[in-house]
């Protein structure tokens, strides 16, 4: 699914956008999250909040590019 369809799903507050957004950038934020915080445990702490701030940060945001935007916050958070 393109980012344009995932964030629409933000935007219609449906819970498929998590899913959507995990399976495409999922890795790449658990990526960013254990290179910062080196445990596998944490780094995927820090993905499930990742996801949980752009669930809260959709709308009103609407970011130009979801994966710079997630992992944005995936690297403020770890």
């Amino acid at each position: 699914m393109d980012d344009q369809k995932i964030t629409q799903l933000y935007f219609a507050r449906d819970e498929a956008a998590i899913r959507e957004t995990e399976a495409k950038y999922g890795r790449l934020c658990y990526r960013i999250a254990h290179n910062v915080l080196g445990d596998a445990g944490d780094a995927e702490e820090c993905l499930q909040d990742t996801l949980m701030g752009a669930w809260n940060a959709i709308p009103p945001a609407r970011p130009q590019s979801l994966g710079a935007f997630l992992s944005r916050i995936a690297r403020n958070l770890a």
